[in-house]
């Protein structure tokens, strides 16, 4: 019986109890019984075993019938709820917020808006070391803050349109004392991995795992993977992501049909980590073979990926991702903690001089710098570029069009209470799409409740 129940049941009772005790104490009169004992009445007015029978007879039924009807009602309190291995929690944001473009881009949208994302996490254990997890989300961005274009799209961003989706499902189980395996239909590859790539707590989405390009890029589909994890902080995973249910219009005749997992046609993400990770530090290296136009990063500008070849299809490539992150023994000091990371990326048949990009990030956090369980927050790096200026300029474009794109952004959050935190930010980007002053700067206010 769970804690809440047992102290209904004990309430209860004392409050049945109280009762029976006032009238014992109404049926058992000690004057009256002494003066029975020394009088001379007839023996029919004596005491007996019989006396007060009746009577407390009649009040343990009133209790028993009371004590059946809590019982009852406990009983349907369990049909209605929870396992005891599920839990459940999650979060709402309000944003408030919008983006100022360059005059190069003054059609654009600079409205300011008001969105909101609602999530919920469902955990539920059968053997109590595995783990069904389901993520239901809904929420109302539109335009810039889900947009992967400038590198706008919001971390907190969700554009289900107000309706309730299963966002996230999958099972994790363990295999060994050391080997965790992951399967599931919504999966990204990232949560599959054995060491943490970033501790950098982002507003932005291209700031999230040291850079959410090319080799740590994701996308929610049919996956698998194992990761194990040694006692002495190294650790080794692989993971396989697959849109399996995207479809294609390709052959004679062009018809849509469903590409299935693994096959020739399917868009596939393979990744491979290395790391070791002790309590201050990590580093790991990545990499992520991609296939048959798989395209997720939210950290790149136009062009990225390079000029195919003539009579040539570029939809393979393969890249590298090393990552570092390092925090200090302390909070509350000006020492922040440090997240590092560098991709590079070779595309199959592109020409020579476009057929490698490469990114890098900079992220630091300060904790408890005014107030406990705050955070400031800086990034900034360089999305995923290729190496050849003329690609950067764009399509048609000339080579000293081509800009050095440079994204950054600056939060701090504090926490109102357990549950509620406000976060301010301001974040933008200079030759954002790689292009010379196509710029934009942004700002936003995200208030949290979480339960």
């Amino acid at each position: 019986m769970k804690l809440f129940q047992q102290m209904m049941v004990a309430s209860t009772a004392v409050g049945l109890v109280a009762p029976i005790a006032a009238q014992a104490s109404d049926i058992i009169n000690l004057k009256e019984m002494n003066s029975y004992s020394s009088s001379n009445k007839s023996s029919l007015n004596r005491l007996d075993s019989n006396t007060f029978v009746n009577e407390v007879n009649e009040d343990l039924a009133i209790t028993k019938a009371r004590v059946d009807a809590l019982e009852a009602k406990q009983n349907n309190f369990e049909a209605g709820s929870f396992s005891d291995t599920t839990t459940l929690d999650g979060k709402a944001i309000f944003t408030l917020g919008g983006v100022n473009y360059s005059d190069v881009d003054s059609t654009a949208s600079e409205a300011i808006s008001g969105m909101y994302t609602y999530q919920m996490n469902l955990n539920t254990s059968f053997t109590g070391d595995d783990n069904l997890y389901v993520r239901i989300k809904t929420g109302n961005h539109s335009d810039w803050s889900v947009t992967k274009t400038y590198g706008t799209y919001l971390k907190s961003g969700n554009s289900n349109g107000d309706t309730l989706k299963v966002d996230k499902i999958w099972y994790e189980f363990p295999v060994g004392d050391n080997l965790t395996a992951w399967v599931g239909p919504k999966i990204e590859n990232y949560y599959m991995h054995g060491a943490t790539p970033s501790i950098y707590k982002p507003v932005t989405k291209q700031f999230t795992l040291g850079g959410n390009g090319e080799a740590y890029g994701a996308s929610t589909d049919t996956g698998a993977g194992v990761a194990y994890k040694a006692d002495n902080g190294f650790s080794i995973s692989t993971n396989v992501g697959t849109k399996s249910n995207t479809s294609q219009t390709t052959g004679s005749p062009a018809a849509y049909y469903n590409t299935g997992i693994l096959t020739d046609e399917t868009k596939t993400s393979w990744a491979t980590q290395v790391g070791y990770t002790k309590p201050n530090y990590s580093v790991s290296a990545l990499l992520n073979v991609k296939s048959n136009g798989w395209s997720d990063t939210y950290y790149h500008t136009n062009g990225h990926g390079g000029t195919c070849k003539s009579g040539k299809v570029c939809e393979n490539f393969t890249s590298v991702g090393l990552r570092g992150w390092w925090r200090p023994d302390d909070v509350g000091t000006f020492v922040p903690s440090v997240s590092l990371g560098f991709d590079t990326t070779s595309y199959e048949n592109a020409t020579s001089s476009t057929d490698n990009s490469s990114a890098y990030f900079v992220g630091l956090n300060w904790a408890d710098m005014f107030q406990p369980d705050d955070k400031i927050g800086f990034a900034f790096g360089k999305p995923t570029t290729n190496e050849d200026d003329a690609v950067r300029a764009g399509s048609g474009g000339r080579e000293d069009q081509g800009g050095d794109p440079l994204a950054f952004e600056l939060y701090y959050s504090y926490k109102l209470n357990d549950s509620v935190t406000i976060t301010p930010a301001v974040f933008g980007g200079i030759d954002s799409t790689g292009e010379k002053e196509h710029n934009h700067k942004g700002a936003i206010l995200e208030t949290s409740f979480k339960f």
